[in-house]
């Protein structure tokens, strides 16, 4: 299949931004220190608490966001900046108040990307009242960062997408048949789970990077514009990607993709 120039750019920087770079790389580019610090200073039991806060946020997210998630204006430009500056004042109090307001802070603030993950979508063509658009969209907050048992041959944003496809269809199918409000849902919950199990990597980095000593409630309002910066980067390639597969097709626009 012949390629349009035009679209083989538009691939070309679809895959720049889902590939490169991760969070931590771009926090420690923007704060001028390691994050590793802040690793050192998170409690004994953090790992576990991440992952129970960061399935909560993703939950609660989903279904806060169902009245944005239900309206439709194709095409039309995402408002970027309105959901970073929402999410830079969630930051800012997520940094004075340190690790122990991240239980609080994060649901807001995934709320607030959920949103704006689904404006980029609608702005690449997606019908956002589409249960297929609507599992993509939870899909996104599994890009764009290493899971737990990845090497860096497994990585790669057709593997993570590979590795959720089929829970990304079911949940598909239950949102179309019964919305995302619905109670008991355990195809949209598995599909949380497996999701919230790569987020929550980039969600440690987060809080990690916001208990560096001197960042403070200003630089967690820093912290947090880089994640929301970093979730939007992987909304537009992926629905980039979404919207070159309608055109081509699946396989075409994965071998093309590839070979880039």
């Amino acid at each position: 299949m012949t390629f349009d120039p035009h679209d083989i750019h538009e691939l070309k920087m679809a895959k720049q931004l889902l590939e490169n770079p991760g969070l931590a790389a771009r926090i420690t580019h923007m704060i001028g220190r390691p994050i590793e610090k802040g690793f050192a200073m998170l409690p004994a039991d953090w790992n576990e608490k991440i992952g129970g806060i960061t399935t909560t946020a993703l939950t609660r997210a989903v279904h806060a966001a169902v009245s944005t998630l239900e309206t439709d204006a194709r095409w039309r430009p995402p408002a970027n900046l309105f959901h970073r500056a929402a999410v830079a004042v969630t930051g800012g109090v997520g940094g004075f108040f340190g690790f122990t307001a991240l239980a609080v802070e994060l649901p807001i603030s995934a709320t607030l990307m959920l949103r704006s993950i689904a404006d980029v979508a609608r702005s690449q063509g997606e019908t956002v009242t589409d249960g297929a658009t609507k599992a993509a969209c939870i899909e996104v907050f599994a890009l764009g960062g290493p899971g737990k048992s990845d090497d860096s041959s497994e990585a790669g944003y057709f593997a993570v997408r590979a590795a959720l496809a089929s829970s990304v269809a079911r949940a598909a199918e239950f949102i179309a048949q019964k919305g995302l409000a619905e109670e008991g849902a355990p195809a949209l919950a598995r599909l949380i789970l497996l999701v919230a199990q790569r987020f929550s990597i980039q969600v440690s980095q987060k809080a990690a990077a916001q208990l560096i000593p001197a960042v403070g409630a200003a630089g967690g309002a820093l912290i947090n514009t880089i994640f929301i910066d970093h979730f939007q980067d992987m909304a537009k390639g992926h629905f980039t990607v979404r919207r070159l597969e309608r055109k081509y097709g699946q396989d075409a626009v994965r071998g093309m993709y590839l070979n880039l």
